[in-house]
């Protein structure tokens, strides 16, 4: 049975998820890390994606993304199917990277949103990689913590403006944000971008 074709969007947020086909590693390495990062850059650029949050895991990543356009499908398609193409050639392979069609759940409200972005930061914490999401260096917490250079896809600015006017004062809101989740159970997020609690 044919896949229903995914519905148009524009001046929209969303959590992307892509996995790799069967749960394997879609980043064997930092070098396929940089390398996803640069095509998420160029794709950002060209689609006017801002991305709110994203995180690189092993066997899938997250994206948090505002859209101001229509470009969605399209620029996922080319995001992952770039990147598989450049993967199978580095590492010899001939099968699927990745499994199914990327997730997308859309955002609809501001709390969600922040909920995204905090839920995103803090997968590598809640699958015992590291203690704190800082010490993980595949995500956009650092940059929006001013730890590392903000890439130009990132909307750090956006972030921020959620928990204060004065930049200090917001990074310290995030940081307690995020870190106030630490001690949270893990929602799930239904359609609709609702966390299921």
């Amino acid at each position: 049975m044919p896949r229903k074709p995914r519905i148009s969007y524009s001046e929209a947020f969303f959590h992307i998820t892509t996995r790799g086909n069967n749960r394997r590693m879609v980043y064997c390495d930092d070098v396929d890390r940089a390398a996803f990062l640069r095509m998420l850059e160029r794709i950002a650029r060209r689609f006017h994606w801002l991305l709110y949050a994203y995180c690189l895991m092993g066997t899938h990543y997250h994206v948090v993304l505002h859209l101001p356009d229509d470009g969605l499908s399209v620029g996922m398609c080319e995001l992952n199917g770039g990147f598989a193409r450049w993967s199978n050639f580095r590492h010899g392979w001939e099968d699927h990277l990745f499994g199914r069609r990327f997730s997308s759940i859309e955002i609809v409200r501001d709390e969600h949103l922040r909920e995204a972005c905090r839920y995103v930061v803090l997968n590598p914490v809640r699958a015992g990689l590291v203690d704190h999401p800082g010490d993980w260096p595949w995500s956009s917490y650092r940059a929006t913590v001013g730890e590392e250079l903000v890439p130009p896809y990132l909307a750090v600015g956006a972030v921020l403006a959620m928990f204060g006017n004065e930049p200090r004062h917001a990074i310290a809101e995030y940081r307690a944000y995020v870190e106030a989740g630490l001690v949270l159970p893990t929602p799930g997020l239904v359609p609709g971008g609702v966390p299921e609690m």
